[in-house]
């Protein structure tokens, strides 16, 4: 039985209690104060140290005070603006807010990984200090992770670790990844504006539509001769708006979507890149481009030594097979903040019920196999554990 076996069988009705009532009252980006309440009540409870944010959120502290080396595990706490359409008992009651990525999990996980972290302090048997950042404000750019770093919650910080809930991956499995686990994500919004006029004489005019025509299909095949192609750019957009008429050549339109890519070298030059060959490509049509570019979120890069803790872990918590080689993805994760300060690591907890259905992130029928929790949690402690003890805490 590992360290944490014990412990976390103890806790685990109250967890999933928590994380019901998390998944009950869903809160937004920035505005998780009922939830961050919940949360610090509990860990102060249990004797440890809590220090709530000037927004939401809060930062806790396990282990002697100034002693020891000192990691940090990170969950988010905040929810999507869409409706709950699961039909559990403890459905979302905020209409149209729901924890359809799996926060609730994440959150009350990352609890009980602080309580099992607690009583290990107690008996003796944690060499360190592990650092709690319950992070507001992930599903929004800038994200919270920012808020934290500013509030100096990497502090002597050696390595940092989180899971995101993976409903492709049954429950009792972890996806582990070495290198870009996510990719960075920005966005970009285009306007044009030119003269317009009668589709019967496009010579008079800007013929703006044709110029969006010509940004929507040359913008990403420019971008795959000016980055890297191993850097995975990837440019979708989203939105397109032209027009009012068929035979009307607008004087305005816009065009919206994302720049994603997995590598932080080409992220650094992906704005000027975007930036200049928007208005070489607008510029023969006369019109006028304007380019609003967000940065957003940097790719979450796995460091060496922190994927294998996560792996260390894996095997104790959930055996041999427990852990597999997950895929890369283009989904941004704000967690790669924390990455541009310390070494650290990502993985994908399963939540996906054996033989069971499996559902989609950020839609509002998502269900979780509720074992996760506890498996989260002994995951999530098992790697403070072994990072604590291990190459994790000095390496990059």
């Amino acid at each position: 039985m590992h360290a944490t076996s014990e412990i976390l069988t103890a806790l685990a009705d109250e967890l999933v209690a928590v994380r019901r009532d998390l998944h009950a009252h869903p809160e937004l980006a920035w505005t998780e104060t009922r939830t961050t309440q919940l949360l610090a009540d509990r860990l102060r409870a249990a004797g440890i140290r809590v220090r709530t944010l000037t927004t939401t959120g809060l930062v806790a502290e396990v282990g002697t005070e100034g002693e020891g080396p000192v990691v940090a595990l990170r969950g988010d706490i905040d929810a999507l603006p869409l409706e709950d359409r699961t039909g559990l008992a403890w459905a979302s009651t905020v209409p149209g807010v729901a924890h359809a990525c799996g926060h609730d999990v994440h959150a009350s996980a990352l609890l009980g990984a602080a309580l099992t972290l607690q009583q290990l302090h107690e008996r003796g048997a944690l060499p360190g200090r592990v650092r709690l950042l319950f992070q507001p404000a992930e599903e929004v750019m800038p994200g919270g992770a920012l808020e934290l770093i500013a509030a100096g919650a990497l502090a002597d910080v050696a390595a940092v670790f989180a899971l995101h809930c993976d409903p492709s991956l049954d429950v009792g499995e972890v996806g582990l990844l070495e290198g870009p686990i996510t990719g960075a994500a920005d966005h970009l919004v285009v306007h044009l504006s030119g003269r317009g006029g009668h589709t019967s004489r496009p010579h008079l005019t800007e013929d703006l539509t044709f110029a969006l025509g010509k940004l929507l299909t040359e913008l990403p095949a420019v971008l795959s001769r000016r980055i890297d192609p191993r850097a995975g750019v990837s440019v979708v957009w989203g939105q397109v708006e032209a027009g009012v008429a068929p035979n009307v050549i607008p004087a305005e339109g816009r065009m919206s979507g994302t720049v994603r890519m997995l590598d932080a070298e080409a992220w650094a030059v992906a704005e000027d890149v975007v930036r200049r060959a928007v208005q070489l490509l607008a510029e023969p049509y006369g019109v006028e481009a304007v380019v609003h570019y967000t940065r957003g979120v940097p790719p979450v890069v796995n460091a060496a030594s922190a994927t294998a803790a996560l792996r260390r872990a894996a095997l104790t918590v959930l055996g041999p097979t427990g852990a597999a080689t997950t895929r890369q993805s283009l989904g941004g994760e704000d967690f790669g903040w924390y990455l541009q300060h310390v070494p650290g690591a990502l993985a994908r907890l399963g939540t996906r019920t054996p033989g069971g259905r499996t559902y989609d992130l950020h839609q509002g029928d998502l269900v979780v196999d509720e074992r996760a929790v506890t498996i989260g949690a002994a995951l999530l402690a098992e790697t403070a554990l072994e990072a604590l003890a291990g190459p994790a805490v000095n390496a990059r």
